[in-house]
């Protein structure tokens, strides 16, 4: 049995990925970290600071010293700091997006990112398209965020969650794929793909995926 550490700043994201695991991969051992301060301390300022680095790193240590065999983080906020874990990691480590981001470009068409929190969209922007050139596939993107969807979420809300988002995204024409930027977001998977008739990837699931294939072929 692969043991994941599942390592989070908001409350929102953890029964997203709960259920993604429930569903495509049960036979996991998933152990969860929570740090409730970071997404507070991540939301007053533009860019990570060096503070913000080294709690990261904290949590990824941890990770390593209850014997993960990989760590996936589900915020979106940390990127840059993920970024430098993985590179220097002997364990798989995953960017909350970084699976999604794979599956989006393989669709071959425009891609939409849907998301709820300003402070982490620049980064997953940035992260899509350096994604994008490695991989040689352009592909434009148009980032919507809806904050009034996550002040609806954190009310516990979710019809009222994925009515923001859908609203978000009803004046786009055209065949896109549309990226829940958030995993907090996946609530709304199943209906705004059923309402727009395009395809919408949620992070969770997508990950699930990617790790299940990594940890086990």
């Amino acid at each position: 049995m692969k043991k994941i550490a599942l390592i989070h700043a908001v409350d929102i994201a953890i029964e997203p990925i709960k259920e993604a695991f429930r569903i495509g991969w049960p036979e996991a051992h998933i152990v969860h970290l929570w740090d409730e301060s970071l997404s507070i301390e991540r939301a007053k300022t533009a860019e990570l600071t060096p503070a913000l680095h080294q709690r990261v790193n904290a949590l990824f240590e941890l990770a390593k010293l209850d014997g993960a065999d990989a760590v996936l983080f589900t915020c979106s906020a940390f990127g840059e700091a993920i970024e430098r874990i993985a590179e220097h990691s002997d364990i798989p480590v995953l960017k909350p997006n970084q699976a999604m981001f794979d599956e989006a470009l393989n669709e071959h068409i425009p891609a939409i990112l849907l998301g709820t929190f300003k402070p982490a969209m620049a980064g997953m922007e940035a992260e899509f398209n350096e994604a994008s050139e490695k991989q040689g596939k352009t592909r434009s993107l148009e980032s919507i965020c809806v904050p009034e969807a996550r002040a609806a979420l954190n009310d516990k809300n979710i019809a009222s969650h994925n009515q923001h988002l859908l609203d978000g995204i009803q004046s786009i024409e055209g065949k896109r794929v549309v990226m829940l930027a958030h995993f907090s977001s996946a609530v709304a998977q199943a209906s705004l793909q059923q309402a727009t008739g395009m395809k919408v990837l949620s992070s969770p699931e997508c990950a699930v995926r990617q790790l299940k294939h990594t940890l086990t072929h």
